[in-house]
């Protein structure tokens, strides 16, 4: 089993938390699903849970390298350069990442608002892109976008390779048998 989840803003990507901040258990009440990876509290969008070891393993694996996708609000307008840049590879401090697609896109007509908002900066205009990467680091998206000089103000995970959010709406999930 497979449970597509439309992860919140400001919820912790586990089932328990000591310090009662929201967790995955304020969402999803199904018995024995766990997280196939994760994603920063700050960050939204799709996260998978399986009930499968073998499945959870197969998803999270770096030697499978399945492409997740993101909706990416950066401060700035990224440039050809700056898009190269991070299609290229960019190098972090943990060396240097995977080649990634990027793209500038328009904003999303599906994106819902959230209930803390961004920064914005009336003399700095904000755009988004949509990055692919088959990687998985320690906010990896984040750091990448703010190496080539464009800082993540808002950041949302559409797709793990087919999986995607569809009409899912925060807080939200749908079970795959």
């Amino acid at each position: 089993m497979i449970v597509l989840f439309n992860k919140p803003y400001n919820v912790l990507t586990k089932f328990t938390d000591a310090d009662g901040r929201p967790t995955l258990a304020d969402y999803i009440d199904i018995p024995r699903v766990y997280a196939a990876g994760r994603l920063d509290m700050d960050s939204e969008g799709l996260l998978l849970l399986t009930d499968s070891g073998k499945l959870n393993h197969a998803l999270t694996d770096p030697e499978n390298k399945a492409y997740k996708t993101y909706v990416v609000q950066v401060e700035g307008v990224p440039t050809k350069a700056q898009l190269k840049q991070l299609e290229n590879g960019v190098e972090l401090k943990d060396g240097w990442t995977l080649p990634a697609k990027a793209k500038r896109i328009p904003y999303p007509k599906w994106l819902w608002p959230r209930e803390n908002p961004i920064r914005v900066r009336k003399n700095q205009p904000t755009s988004f892109i949509q990055l692919k990467i088959k990687e998985g680091r320690n906010r990896q998206v984040r750091r990448m976008t703010a190496a080539v000089g464009l800082p993540t103000l808002r950041l949302i995970r559409t797709h793990i390779e087919d999986y995607h959010l569809a009409d899912l709406k925060p807080g939200e999930y749908r079970v795959i048998k």
